[in-house]
């Protein structure tokens, strides 16, 4: 069971990787409701993947990280 919950973790990281690096996440609210998880679980998500090194910034004009 841990073993599943960690990689259904790992698969939430590689695909807000991509969404970032498309900039394609739209807002935080829906960036959130694209990946199925709340918002302060988006943020948790995001904080862990700027200790990661990435340089992750929203970009209001662009609506998107």
């Amino acid at each position: 069971m841990f073993f599943m919950k960690a990689f259904d973790y790992l698969q939430r990281l590689q695909q807000m990787d991509q969404l970032i690096r498309l900039k394609a996440t739209g807002s935080p609210r829906v960036f959130a409701s694209r990946l199925g998880i709340s918002k302060s679980s988006l943020y948790n998500h995001l904080d862990l993947l700027r200790m990661l090194g990435g340089p992750v910034k929203y970009n209001q004009q662009l609506s998107s990280f």
